[in-house]
This record gives C-alpha cells, sequence and structure tokens, in this order.
C-alpha cells in the first residue's frame, strides 16, 4: 500500500469514527429525552386527571392526596399545580398556603409559558407554567396550572453536548496520536535514508538502508540500495583499472629489468661451464667437491633464468609441457636445491606421501616452481624455525591429486586471504608479491585450484588439487 493511500485510508477511518460516535450518542440522547418526556408527560397527565375528579366531585377536595402525589411529581420537574375554578378560585393546590387564593384569569395563558420574573433554586434553569383548561363535554370546568421545572430535559441536552464534545475530542486526540506516531514512523526511516546519502557522499559505500515496507519509502530505500551497489560497482572497476593501468606500467619496466638480468645470467651460465672445464684439468683429484658444487650453481642459474622468463611472460598464456612424472621424484630433486637456505633459517622438511601414488601428468618444470614457491614462503612465516609438512594423496572418486603444503607460520590475517594470490601483493619487507599469484596461474593452468586454510597460532595450509588429466596446451 502506498503513503498516499495510507493516509487516505486513515483520515477515511476517523471520520467514521467520529460518525459513528456521534451518531450513538445522538441516538442515545434522543431515546433519554423522549424516556424523559414521555415520563414527564405521564406525570402532568395523572396531575390533569386528578384536577378534573376534583373539578367535577361534588365534595369538598382531598388536598392532602395533591401533596401526597408531589413527592412523586417532584422528581419529574412537577414544582407546584394549581387548579383553578372558572371564577380563578384556586379550590386545590399541591401548596395548601395557596387554597382560596385568586387568581387572574386574564392574566392565565393556556399552554406552556416561562414563567415570568422568577428563577428556579440553586443550578436549576427557569420555571415553565403549564395551563390546561379543563372541559368535560362542552362544558368548561376550570383550569389546571402546572409549574414545570424543565431541569431533566435540560441536563440531558447538557450531557448530550458534553458527550459530543468529549467523543469528539478524543477521536481528534487519537487522530492527532496516530500522525505523531505515523510522522515519527516515516520521517525517521528519511532521516536515516539522509544520513546514509550524507555518508555516501562521504565516500563510505558501505550503507545499506533496511527496506522494511512496500510503500514510496520502501521503494525510496530500494533504488537507494541499488544506486550504492552500482557505485561500489562502480568503484571496483575504477580500482581493478587503475591496478590495470599501474600493472601494465610495473610490467613494462620489470620486463626491461628482467630483460637486463638474463644477459648476465647467461654470462653467469657460461662461466660455470668455464670454470668447470678448468678445475677438472687442473685439480683432477677434487671433481668429486667441485662437480656437485658447480652443478648447484649452474640448476640456481638456471632456476632464476626460468624465473625471469616466467616474469617477463607473466601477462601472456602459459605454454604447458605435460609430461608424466613421479611427484616423490620431483620433491627429492627440488629440495635439495633449497636445503642449504632451509638449514640457515632453522627450518626441516618432512613428506607425507602415499605409498601408493600414482604417476602425474604435469608440467614438471612448472610444478617444481610451485614447490619451490610453496616451500619459500612457509620458511618465511617461520621467522623462527618450524616444520614444513608435504603431502600428497590421490583421490579416485574425483580423479585428482591433492597436494598439500603446511607451515608451522603465525598465519595469514582472514582479510588478507582473498588477496595473497593477487599480484604485487605481499606483507614481507623483501619479495614483490608474485611467487604465490605465478603459482596460482600454473595449478589454474593445469585446470586445477588452491585451497588455503589458515588461522592464528596454528599455521596455515595450501591444498593443491591437480586433476589427473589436465587439459595440455597447444
Amino acid at each position: 500500500m502506498t503513503l498516499n493511500s495510507k493516509l487516505v485510508a486513515i483520515m477515511l477511518s476517523l471520520l467514521v469514527i467520529a460518525v459513528t460516535t456521534l451518531f450513538f450518542l445522538n441516538q442515545y440522547s434522543q431515546n433519554e429525552l423522549v424516556r424523559e418526556i414521555q415520563d414527564s408527560s405521564t406525570v402532568v397527565s395523572k396531575a390533569i386527571q386528578m384536577s378534573i375528579q376534583d373539578l367535577t366531585s361534588e365534595y369538598e377536595s382531598d388536598s392532602s392526596r395533591l401533596t401526597d402525589y408531589m413527592k412523586e411529581a417532584r422528581v419529574k420537574g412537577v414544582n407546584e399545580i394549581n387548579i383553578i375554578s372558572n371564577e380563578g378560585e384556586i379550590i386545590d393546590s399541591s401548596d395548601p398556603a395557596k387554597i382560596g387564593k385568586k387568581k387572574e384569569l386574564k392574566k392565565l395563558v393556556t399552554g406552556l409559558r416561562a414563567s415570568p420574573g422568577t428563577k428556579g433554586g440553586s443550578g436549576s434553569v427557569r420555571p415553565y407554567n403549564l395551563v390546561v383548561p379543563v372541559i368535560v363535554g362542552d362544558e368548561h370546568l376550570g383550569y389546571v396550572q402546572i409549574n414545570l421545572l424543565l431541569d431533566n430535559i435540560r441536563t440531558i441536552q447538557h450531557e448530550n453536548l458534553v458527550n459530543r464534545v468529549v467523543a469528539t475530542s478524543l477521536v481528534f486526540f487519537f487522530g492527532i496520536t496516530l500522525t505523531i506516531f505515523l510522522a515519527k514512523r516515516y520521517t525517521s526511516p528519511i532521516n536515516n535514508l539522509a544520513d546514509g546519502v550524507r555518508r555516501v557522499a562521504d565516500g563510505d559505500l558501505s550503507v545499506t538502508f533496511p527496506v522494511q515496507s512496500k510503500d514510496e519509502i520502501g521503494e525510496l530505500g530500494h533504488n537507494f540500495n541499488e544506486m550504492v551497489a552500482k557505485l561500489r560497482e562502480r568503484e571496483s572497476l575504477e580500482k581493478r583499472l587503475y591496478e590495470a593501468e599501474h600493472l601494465s606500467k610495473v610490467g613494462q619496466l620489470a620486463s626491461g629489468i628482467a630483460h637486463e638480468i638474463r644477459n648476465p645470467l647467461n654470462y653467469i651460465s657460461l662461466a660455470i661451464d668455464h670454470l668447470k672445464s678448468e678445475f677438472l684439468a687442473a685439480c683432477p683429484g677434487r671433481q668429486d667437491q667441485f662437480i656437485p658444487l658447480a652443478d648447484k650453481i649452474k640448476e640456481e642459474v638456471r632456476r632464476a633464468n626460468y624465473m625471469v622468463v616466467n616474469f617477463m611472460n607473466y601477462g601472456r598464456p602459459l605454454k604447458l609441457r605435460i609430461t608424466e612424472l613421479s611427484y616423490r621424484e620431483l620433491i627429492e630433486k627440488a629440495l635439495p636445491v633449497l636445503h642449504d637456505k632451509l638449514t640457515e633459517q632453522r627450518v626441516t622438511v618432512t613428506t607425507e606421501l602415499a605409498p601408493d601414488l600414482p604417476p602425474m601428468r604435469a608440467d614438471g618444470e612448472m610444478l617444481r616452481n610451485c614447490i619451490f614457491n610453496f616451500v619459500t614462503n612457509a620458511a618465511q612465516a617461520m621467522p623462527n624455525g618450524g616444520t614444513v609438512t608435504l603431502g600428497a594423496t590421490f583421490d579416485p572418486r574425483k580423479d585428482a591429486f591433492l597436494l598439500t603444503f603446511a607451515d608451522q607460520g603465525s598465519g595469514i590475517r582472514e582479510e588478507d586471504i582473498a588477496k595473497i594470490f593477487q599480484p604485487w601483493f605481499t606483507t614481507k619487507e623483501a619479495g614483490i608479491g608474485l611467487g604465490l599469484a605465478i603459482t596460482e596461474r600454473i595449478v589454474r593452468e593445469h585446470g586445477g585450484e588452491i585451497r588455503v586454510t589458515s588461522g592464528n597460532g596454528i599455521g596455515t595450509t595450501f591444498t593443491v588439487v591437480l586433476p589427473a588429466r589436465p587439459k595440455e596446451s597447444e
């Protein structure tokens, strides 16, 4: 229901309540007034009947009978009853002192008239004289003068007026109260909405207006939420465009630097080959010590060159060289390269590989790069040393390998988990934030995914899910 419809319904409801209340009050007042008039008429009729009996009686009237009747009649507003003959003599009266006195017939006006120059008792209205001629057949016998105080009728009318005023006041009071309630109910959401607009104008796009109705306020709140959602999308898009532009510039600069790095790496590789051949010729007895050291240097140069190539090609599609390999042998070849560095950091690497682990199909060079990145990050997360656990199992139901890398570090903050695979994001003083980004991309190109579980004080576990049959690159 719209706000306009609600206001119209409220006004109509108040009008119906007011009219209905006044109608019932008026009916009640009319019934009371009719009842009072009927009672007064009955009293007057009985007084007239008694007067006829006194006028037609051959015997002297009994004044006590009229006096006794006045006890009942006075309750209904009858103040005095006088029975007057045709000669103007009061032959009977509710006031015995007036019996025998004379009345001027010329001044007797038949009907109901206000009594001139007199007032009723304390708090009463002005008395009225009711003069009724007594005629039996064609004979005029006299008059009946009844002095009436119409207090009861006036009281009923006054009560009716008071009741109407009170009822009308209550209806209006209820209407005002309802109006104030509705005003607060509808102005409060509007104020909250205005406050939300100010916050959005100040740059806070986390504002959400709760929609609790389907009227104009609810529609306005719904439109406000849609506007804020679009502003958030726009802000997110602007941030992504800025990051893309920033990454593009950094990538161009880094690509140039990486290209310059490859030249000395190639020279070092050639120099190692030359030193190896010269040293073997000069010191043939020490080749057992020199050859492994030279091979490790050669391997590190090759790995560094491979990382530079990946860094230069980060924005380009990866070219996977899928071969069948043993994950156990891949780890046995990769860990010795990191042995000296891990020993210096007091980090121990343990493996928990399933004994029946089948061969996998993957790009061995890229997968080894992923292992290097995971182990290096795990070691950096444990500055005081610890244990890195490498696990591997095969899930035949999912037809996939589950490779785990667990450390005993301080864990990753919850708000940073969604960012760790973004390029250039890092929480370390040393590093450019590309290790996990490249790793995630390699796993994704294999058709797999990386899951992260981390907690404060319990370390971090990366789980790599690799399909048994990855899609090979063309």
